[in-house]
């Protein structure tokens, strides 16, 4: 079904993984979708990985959309405005934000450092790259959203917490993306434009199928090396999750969220590209505690806890 024929979308971050996953879906569902990134053909980004632009808008024009690439450096102000400024010319309209720049950036670094052993040499490149050009993205695409008075933001964030225990750095982009929907869901709301933020379970990413050495086709061998990768999901997913979104005519019900793939899925009733429907969320329940991760939850709720009593007094609702 073509539930969004005639919106317009903005993938931010459309190279690979979620960003890839998303414009794919939304064009499954009919929309225009405009495919943003670095890497384009004959210039790749500093990933170095092969994958492009260009060939996520072939995708999305495959699936039934009109899938369109614009390299765009997401950290450089005047690149977006020049995006967004394109988008109001030839449409008139963007329905769609879905900000997925950076997702998987190598200069964030990978676990394992402790707090006072952090690299920091890249830090303001890292954070600007990762989470500043969320912010400069977001500004822009609002911009188009208020004058209709309608709109989706979405950003494709980690975890649904609001630290994850990756390292600091990452922890400062992740947990900044949460809050940004916040602050979007509050400036936006007045003008029907909503904001969430979603996350993926355990991500069949391009990078992550090279990092267990399979390919889509027979991922499932990846799980003699981690058993936990049985329960991964495509980057498509997230994408029919997003989608599912778009086309919710009360989304504004759920703005300033943070949810998921797999909660979405059991909303909506999507699966994924091959019938099934993966639950992170089910599994993690399982898993949490052997992984040592009780004691930090608990410190999660005692502080979720004491934010909701503090809010309530304030509203007068002790």
């Amino acid at each position: 079904m073509k539930t969004l024929k005639g919106k317009i979308a903005v993938v931010a971050g459309a190279t690979r993984g979620c960003g890839r996953g998303i414009a794919r879906a939304l064009g499954e569902a009919g929309a225009t979708v405009y495919c943003t990134g670095r890497s384009v053909h004959g210039n790749s980004s500093p990933y170095k990985r092969p994958e492009t632009i260009e060939e996520t808008a072939e995708m999305v024009t495959a699936v039934g959309g009109v899938g369109i690439a614009v390299r765009v450096d997401h950290s450089i102000e005047a690149e977006v405005k020049a995006l967004f400024e394109r988008v109001a010319s030839e449409h008139g309209q963007l329905d769609v934000l879905v900000n997925s720049i950076a997702g998987q950036d190598p200069v964030l670094g990978g676990w394992g450092s402790e707090f006072w052993e952090t690299d920091l040499s890249n830090a303001d490149m890292a954070l600007r790259q990762t989470l500043l050009s969320h912010v400069i993205t977001a500004k822009y695409a609002a911009l188009l959203m208020i004058k209709k008075r309608r709109g989706l933001i979405v950003e494709v964030t980690e975890g649904e917490f609001l630290t994850g225990g990756f390292n600091v750095l990452h922890d400062l982009v992740k947990s900044g993306t949460k809050a940004l929907v916040l602050h979007l869901a509050e400036a936006l709301h007045k003008n029907r434009v909503a904001a969430i933020a979603i996350t993926p379970g355990f991500l069949r990413s391009e990078m992550m199928l090279e990092h267990f050495g399979v390919t889509e086709e027979n991922w499932r061998d990846g799980g003699k090396k981690d058993k936990n990768f049985l329960e991964s999901e495509s980057p498509l997913y997230i994408g029919r999750a997003v989608a599912a979104l778009a086309a919710d005519k009360k989304v504004l019900k759920k703005t300033g969220d943070v949810t998921s793939s797999w909660e979405l899925a059991r909303e909506y009733g999507f699966t994924d590209h091959d019938g099934r429907k993966p639950d992170w969320g089910k599994h993690f329940e399982k898993i949490a505690p052997s992984i040592g991760l009780t004691d930090g939850l608990l410190r999660h709720i005692d502080l979720l806890d004491r934010l909701k009593r503090r809010a309530k007094r304030y509203v007068g609702k002790k």
